[in-house]
């Protein structure tokens, strides 16, 4: 009996310390830089340049960098898709970017909606590009200091959220497996079921958000 305590004692440290392999602050960090490396790019392309110190962007690990890559990548490509779903989403979602508190919180509900069956890397590339988008509304609305508020509502997300399901994929890294240089079906397919829930979320959120408590 002694011995078999003993055995399930050492499973659990085991268990502990991989779990501790990936710490639910690192991967919030993880997940708050990549959005700032999305909300940057998304920026540049759109003309607004911003310095990566506005962003308060620390250099991101090697590691890292190419998960952003990836990351900036796939989400071309969604937005290639369907641009129109990622293009003035404020104005789609009926909100004015000019009061701080409805932007984290519209982005928190399209967040909601787009995970509400499941996650998906698919689901999460969305979820990113949806804040791309607000981000991109707000600084050429003149409110750029919302687009700070909107990366703290993404890592608020991921903590609530996402980290669980982040530390069972071992991190960020597998999202470049979702990079198939041959055959790009499969990563087309979880692309079109994105958009199509993503219409309906667009379309629907508005009420969802406002709606009285």
């Amino acid at each position: 009996m002694e011995v078999l305590r003993r055995s399930s004692v050492f499973a659990a440290e085991v268990l502990d310390v991989f779990d501790r392999s990936l710490t639910e602050k690192e991967l919030v960090s993880q997940s708050k830089a990549l959005c700032r490396d999305y909300i940057l790019s998304r920026l540049h392309q759109n003309g607004l340049g911003w310095s990566k110190a506005e962003l308060h962007l620390s250099p991101s690990k090697a590691a890292l960098a190419d998960v952003s890559l990836v990351l900036l990548c796939l989400g071309d490509e969604l937005e290639c898709i369907h641009p129109s779903l990622y293009r003035n989403v404020a104005r789609q979602l009926s909100i004015s970017v000019a009061m701080e508190n409805v932007v984290p919180d519209a982005f928190i509900g399209v967040a909601t909606e787009i995970f509400s069956t499941g996650v998906t890397w698919g689901k999460v590339v969305s979820m990113y590009a949806v804040a791309g988008a607000l981000a991109v509304d707000c600084v050429r609305q003149g409110h750029p200091t919302t687009v700070h508020i909107l990366v703290d509502s993404l890592g608020q997300f991921v903590r609530k959220f996402l980290v669980p399901w982040l530390k069972r994929r071992g991190g960020w890294a597998e999202i470049t497996k979702c990079v198939l240089k041959k055959d790009v079906a499969p990563e087309q397919r979880w692309l079109s079921s994105v958009i199509e829930s993503l219409k309906y979320f667009l379309t629907t959120l508005y009420v969802y958000v406002m709606k009285e408590p």
